[in-house]
């Protein structure tokens, strides 16, 4: 479970940093133009982030709930690179896509590596 461990906790770092560098270069605009719509989805971001760090802590320290938590935080991380990479296609910023479809089929190997060790 390693992998997954620090999958979930490498995952939850970088998506603070992605959101930090956004928000500190400017660069989100709907803050003016959609306000409670961005403000609800960087919830989300964060409380998704916040459960894979958690998650792979636990997993590392073998704690009992270490891996309930990295299932359920990677299921927001699957939903999130799904759906996030649409905004970056309106844009025709492809780098961003393959980048969320990479992290799409490592999230799934680490999901069944989860759930493997689960039996």
């Amino acid at each position: 479970m390693r992998f997954s461990a620090w999958y979930g906790i490498v995952v939850g770092v970088l998506m603070f940093a992605q959101w930090a560098f956004f928000l500190l270069a400017g660069q989100v605009p709907e803050l003016e133009t959609e306000p409670y719509r961005i403000a609800f989805h960087l919830i989300a971001e964060a409380v998704t982030a916040v459960l894979l760090i958690l998650g792979g802590v636990g997993l590392l320290r073998e704690a009992t709930w270490g891996r309930d938590v990295s299932l359920f935080a990677h299921g927001l991380l699957v939903y999130t690179v799904i759906v996030s990479p649409g905004y970056f296609a309106q844009l025709g910023e492809w780098p961003l896509v393959a980048m969320f479809a990479v992290l799409l089929v490592l999230a799934v190997f680490s999901v069944s590596r989860l759930l493997r060790a689960g039996r």
